[in-house]
């Protein structure tokens, strides 16, 4: 189903390409720098290089509370990635739709930017824990999977940071200024941010996290040295733990002495409560760590930042592991 809305969407490509070279001209006559990004931290990431030139425009396509893994794009997300002068995306199996949608670009001379491929042997294979439910194999799928959720780690955020700096002085050079001072600025604060992950773990109590939950974190937990154990991986599509996913993980609760369950943002609580309930003292607190997959409207409008969500989970990682 997704495949065929993908296709038709080309489709409108194709007739929007053959009709508009009109208005695709008087597009780049308004001198706009158009950039369009996937998730909500490639958008504020942009945003924050960018800030003090007035002739980028950005665009973000996850923009109303739709989830990376659920995503599937209009023809009119399509078209705005046909025809920007820069597209950034996550590149995992969630953009699966990304390689049709360049095939047919209008704009021969755009920059692409893939996180996957800048962070390179950094990327991860997704992990099946000791307790955690594996997925249904499908059998059309050939080799590893990857961990999309790169973002999640601070350390490879600034990685990522400096190479869309790097292309953005590239493609617009007579901005190089304004890039390589909001980089040098924007990747101090990301360095502090890690700083202070790395004191907080260095001083905890634990050194474990228990998601009743998928558990998208695993760039952050490598990142400092966590263990982890958790209801599904980061990308898992099921929301329904078994009976003996339960018992490991209110059993592992009770083994560690852990005093608090995590959970993500779009959790309902069902597994992370039931997990409670099923451990002796069934005092543990739920705590919510965000995860970024998807942003609304509210959020936006209220100045949420990349650096912000991260500092509150931060704050959350401090409680959970005390």
């Amino acid at each position: 189903m997704k495949k065929y809305i993908i296709l038709l969407a080309m489709a409108c490509v194709l007739v929007f390409s053959m009709t508009a070279c009109g208005a695709n001209k008087d597009k780049k006559d308004d001198g706009k720098f158009q950039i369009v990004t996937t998730i909500f931290p490639e958008y504020d990431w942009v945003r924050e290089l960018t800030k003090g030139n007035d002739n980028v425009e950005i665009t973000l396509l996850l923009d109303n509370g739709v989830d990376l893994h659920s995503y599937q794009p209009t023809a009119d997300d399509i078209i705005k990635v046909s025809d920007c002068d820069m597209f950034i995306y996550v590149g995992g199996e969630s953009d699966e739709w990304v390689e049709d949608a360049l095939a047919n670009k209008t704009n021969k001379d755009m920059v692409v930017i893939n996180l996957l491929d800048v962070l390179g042997e950094n990327v991860k294979e997704e992990e099946i824990v000791e307790g955690m439910e594996g997925e249904e194999e499908d059998e059309e799928e050939e080799g590893p999977e990857y961990d999309e959720h790169v973002w999640l780690s601070v350390k490879s955020s600034s990685i990522i940071c400096s190479k869309i700096a790097e292309e953005l002085e590239k493609a617009d050079p007579d901005n190089k200024s304004i890039y390589e001072a909001n980089a040098k600025e924007y990747i101090a604060k990301l360095d502090e941010l890690d700083n202070k992950y790395q004191e907080v773990v260095s001083g905890a109590k634990y050194d474990t996290v228990l998601f009743g939950d998928r558990f998208p974190f695993r760039y952050l937990a490598d990142d400092y040295n966590l263990d982890y154990f958790a209801a599904f991986v980061g990308c898992s599509a099921e929301s329904e733990a078994s009976f003996e996913t339960i018992t490991f993980l209110s059993d592992k609760v009770d083994e560690l002495g852990l005093k608090s369950i995590l959970q993500i943002e779009t959790s309902d609580g069902k597994i992370a409560n039931t997990i409670k309930d099923n451990t002796k003292s069934k005092e543990q607190q739920i705590l919510t760590m965000d995860s970024m997959q998807s942003v609304t409207a509210d959020e936006l409008q209220s100045g949420v930042t990349y650096i912000s969500v991260m500092e509150s989970n931060l704050e959350v990682l401090k409680s959970a592991l005390n």
